[in-house]
C-alpha cells in the first residue's frame, strides 16, 4: 500500500531541532513533501530548510527524517532530503503553536 503525503507530514513531526526543542514541522522547516511510486515501494523526497544557513544541527536533522521516514513501513523505497536555503526560513514561517510554546505573541 502506498505511503499517503499526509502520513509523512504527521511521521515529521516526530523529528525536533536539538536546539530549539520544537518540531521541523510545526517550525515552519519542511517545505515540501513529494511521494512517488516505484517498484511497489513509495520514494519520499523532503524539502527542507535550516534556521540558519550554518546551523550545527543541520546534518543531525537530515538523518533524524531520513531515520523517522523510514520507520514508515516496508514500503518505504528511497528516502531524499534536499537542504534548500532560498527561500530562507524566518520565524514567520511557524504555527501558531510554535509561536506560543516560543513565546512569540
Amino acid at each position: 500500500m502506498a505511503i499517503r503525503e499526509e502520513t509523512v507530514w504527521e511521521a515529521l513531526k516526530q523529528v525536533r531541532d536539538p536546539e530549539i526543542g520544537i518540531d521541523l514541522v510545526n517550525l515552519g522547516l519542511v517545505y515540501e513533501v513529494l511521494v512517488t511510486e516505484e517498484n511497489g515501494k513509495s520514494n519520499i523526497h523532503v524539502k527542507m530548510t535550516l534556521t540558519s544557513p550554518a546551523c550545527p544541527s543541520g546534518p543531525q536533522m537530515v538523518q533524524d527524517v531520513k531515520d523517522v521516514l523510514k520507520q514508515l513501513g516496508e514500503e518505504v523505497g528511497e528516502v531524499t532530503v534536499e537542504v534548500v536555503l532560498s527561500p530562507p526560513w524566518t520565524p514567520d514561517r511557524m504555527s501558531e503553536e510554535a509561536r506560543e510554546e516560543l513565546g512569540f505573541y
